[in-house]
């Protein structure tokens, strides 16, 4: 019996996906669990496997094409088994301009058909298959909450309810802005004179992250607390602990990066003011027993906050080489969605790029966002009543309102520089 070869939803706010590089072609022979096509969601490149052994036919689903999840891109037959050579049609793209035609509408006959030709085995996405085979469960077991009764992730993992229906989520709506005196689609162009300029289409990153900011900043009553930060403490300490840093085949184990004490600092900050580490719903505060930090990542076309999870509990040297590795796959469209979904709050730095100082958006369901910007030499007073010279970095605490009040986020932006200014307390 063919096994159907779907467009999975791997992300929770996907509905649609284009697959970038099919790794086998019609026709060819592939066994399960060999890599079978890459597809690009919002944030990432996702490999996704074959489902079952076989022979790859009536491949449907082009490359570069927005594909709504959860539709036959190919099917995969037994070795001798009959093709059905009418090919299972992909469902309507949803950025089609048009509605089919009644006339090449399916009919229950033909899907009837269709369910037919896989009701003898599970229906389930590639990565519930994955899980399943990892967990030794048995996909006959379990009821699917998918399109049709499709096995998700999910439903393999005791969550049938988080994930809805992939088949009747609308698709993301295209970002426009609604200030007076704003230029939108093609109306803008009549300000600019013709061959001065070029036209690029949006990709699925830059769309959603239009989307969600847009989101965030007009539902989300931000307020701001700004600090400077005295460095040179914590920069004697970083340069104490990577010369200290042990040799791996004569490389060093870690090498600590400022950013690297950021992180640990605010996430021990969340952890020391439990009542900041918080998000907000309409029917509930919710309180989180740990810090997961988000870290905002550049990649190319937009960015990612690959997290840190329980950052208050983790060492220096592991939130380093952690963070390192995510944030080279980030860059390589490599990371998983549990790698960067969630969070309790994050860490914006544009220190790297002589930034002084900015503030940020947050990005629910976090509710705090933390800019640091660069340190740099500036005259101070010290304790003595002097004038001299200390390194000093100036960060901005963005704060969701309805969650966080003006005192809390300034308790918790005070409990972060005094961690900074006091590093040695970080290590114990």
């Amino acid at each position: 019996m063919a096994t159907e070869v779907i467009l999975p939803k791997v992300d929770m706010d996907m509905a649609t996906g284009k697959i970038s590089k099919w790794f086998f072609g019609e026709g060819d022979a592939v066994k399960e669990g060999d890599v079978l096509f890459e597809i690009e969601t919002d944030k990432a490149a996702m490999e996704i496997d074959a489902p079952a052994s076989g022979v790859l036919r009536n491949v449907t689903g082009k490359e570069g094409v927005d594909i709504p999840v959860g539709s036959a891109v190919a099917w995969i037959y037994a070795q001798g088994e009959a093709v059905n050579e009418t090919a299972v049609p992909l469902a309507p793209s949803a950025t089609a301009e048009s509605p089919r035609p009644a006339s090449e509408a399916k009919t229950p006959a033909a899907e009837l058909a269709v369910e037919q030709k896989v009701d003898s085995a599970p229906r389930a996405t590639p990565l519930a298959r994955r899980l399943a085979r990892e967990r030794e469960l048995d996909l006959a077991r379990l009821n699917g909450s998918g399109p049709r009764g499709r096995i998700v992730s999910a439903d393999v993992l005791g969550a049938s309810n988080i994930v809805a229906d992939a088949g009747a989520q609308a698709p993301p709506t295209a970002v426009q802005s609604e200030a007076p005196g704003s230029i939108v689609g093609e109306n803008a162009l009549r300000n600019f004179p013709d061959g001065s300029y070029e036209l690029q289409a949006h990709t699925s990153m830059r769309r959603t992250i239009a989307r969600r900011l847009v989101e965030a900043k007009s539902s989300v009553p931000h307020f701001y607390l700004a600090a400077d930060c005295r460095l040179d403490a914590l920069l004697n300490l970083r340069a104490e602990l990577n010369a200290a840093a042990p040799l791996v085949e004569s490389v060093p184990a870690y090498k600590l990066s400022v950013n690297d004490l950021v992180i640990k600092a605010y996430a021990l900050a969340l952890a020391g003011v439990p009542d900041a580490n918080v998000s907000w719903t309409d029917e509930h505060l919710v309180r989180h027993s740990h810090s997961d930090v988000g870290v905002a990542v550049s990649v190319p076309g937009g960015l990612i906050t690959p997290i840190i999870r329980q950052a208050e509990q983790k060492s220096l040297s592991n939130i380093s080489n952690e963070m390192k590795d995510l944030a080279v796959r980030a860059k390589a469209g490599k990371l998983k969605p549990n790698e960067y979904q969630g969070g309790t709050g994050a860490v914006s730095n544009l220190g790297m790029y002589g930034v002084k100082e900015f503030a940020a958006i947050i990005n629910p369901p976090h509710s705090t966002i933390l800019a640091v910007g660069s340190g740099e030499k500036r005259p101070v007073v010290t304790a003595e009543g002097e004038l001299g010279v200390a390194t000093v970095m100036s960060v901005t605490l963005s704060t969701d309102h309805r969650a966080v009040d003006g005192a809390l986020g300034a308790e918790l932006l005070a409990k972060f520089r005094a961690l900074i200014e006091n590093p040695l307390s970080m290590l114990v």
